[in-house]
């Protein structure tokens, strides 16, 4: 049962999130601090999702194929490589990394 209070608690509070920024007055919204925010907390929040979805099991840091992929993917980005390439790249030593038993 606790499975399911707690998916009714989570979509109240979506709902009490999503009305708030319905509600929020025009002049509040053209503020540049809260669309600086607005811009800048998407890509925080993945980036922290990139991390501990690399870099952690649930419980521990883990250095395994996954953070030689993300890794490769920083170079390739750093070099200026296209999109499809640097995914390419990430994919490749990961598979790599795990295929020679990293």
């Amino acid at each position: 049962m606790n499975v399911w209070i707690a998916i009714a608690v989570t979509a109240v509070g979506c709902y009490l999130v999503k009305y708030l920024g319905l509600a929020a007055p025009a002049g509040l919204l053209e503020r540049p601090l809260v669309k600086r925010l607005a811009a800048l907390l998407p890509v925080a929040l993945l980036a922290a999702l990139t991390a501990q979805q690399t870099f952690s099991d649930g419980r521990h840091l883990m250095l395994d194929a996954k953070a030689a992929g993300v890794t490769a993917a920083a170079v390739a980005l750093v070099l200026r490589a296209p999109f499809l390439l640097v995914v390419g790249v990430a994919v490749a030593v990961t598979a790599g990394v795990r295929a020679l038993g990293g």
